[in-house]
Formats: structure tokens, sequence, C-alpha cells
């Protein structure tokens, strides 16, 4: 009784010592802007954290005013964040989508954006409208995680 008991213990507490043995890599891949206050990518073991990523290129500069045109953007931004670990869209476990116009974003025209990147892969998903995103001129923003093979 007294082994199983010391077996147990031992078994409960390997996940949360490997746990702290991960180390965290911070990321602001090429392609993307260079914030100064967050990284765009945080990998811990094989889960990849993406930063809300918006409409912005990889100076900083908002493109597009229109739904459509910020959602390819952010599409794209995503991409190149998910690719600089060697990951695609097929690794993404869940999204988080913040917009400031739910009809706009799911307007036909931008809702056939998001499916053609997606493609078969359906993510888990939260979708929730906001006041305000960072900045003004930004309508949508899209986080992920991810989880490499």
């Amino acid at each position: 009784m007294r082994a199983s008991l010391l077996a147990l213990a031992l078994f409960c507490t390997l996940p949360a010592t490997q746990a702290r043995a991960q180390s965290l890599q911070f990321t602001n891949p090429p392609g993307l802007s260079t914030p100064t206050t967050y990284s765009h990518v945080v990998r811990a073991g094989k889960t990849l954290y993406i930063a809300g990523q918006v409409a912005a290129d990889a100076q900083g500069k908002v493109v597009g005013t229109a739904m459509t045109d910020q959602v390819r953007q952010v599409l794209a931004n995503l991409r190149t964040a998910l690719a600089s670990q060697g990951a695609g869209v097929e690794h993404i476990a869940k999204i988080n989508i913040y917009v400031t116009d739910m009809d706009a974003f799911r307007a036909p025209e931008a809702a056939k954006i998001r499916a053609d990147f997606f493609g078969t892969h359906k993510p888990a998903s939260t979708l929730v409208q906001v006041v305000r995103l960072a900045s003004p001129d930004y309508k949508v923003e899209i986080e992920a995680i991810a989880v490499l093979p």
C-alpha cells in the first residue's frame, strides 16, 4: 500500500515538474511588426500562443479600411506567425476573434475569406464584438493557440 501511494504521488507530480521545466521562447517573426511591449509568438514546448493579429503590415501601418481587407491582412499575419514556427493552419486548436462590427465580419464576403483560409480545418472558436481594438482603425483581431505535432 505504501509503495503504491508513493508511486501515485510521483505520477501526479511528474506533469507539474515537466510543465515547470519547459522554457518559453518569445518571437517576433520577420514580416510582422515589432511590438515593444509583447511578442507575437510564445512557444512552450509544442504549444504556440499567437498574440492577437490585426490588419497591420510589417511596418505597423494599417492595411485597408474595409472589413474584408482587414480580415485578409489579419489572416496573412496569422499565417506568417505560424510559419515562423514551422506550423500551418492545420495546427490551430483555438482562435479568439474580436470585431468592432459583427454584421460586417459575418457578411458573406468576409465569411468566405475566413472559410477559404481554414478550409476543412475547424478549430474551436470564440467570436466577440467589442467597442474598440488597440487602434480605432482596426476592425478585427484574431489570436490563436496552435499545437505542433
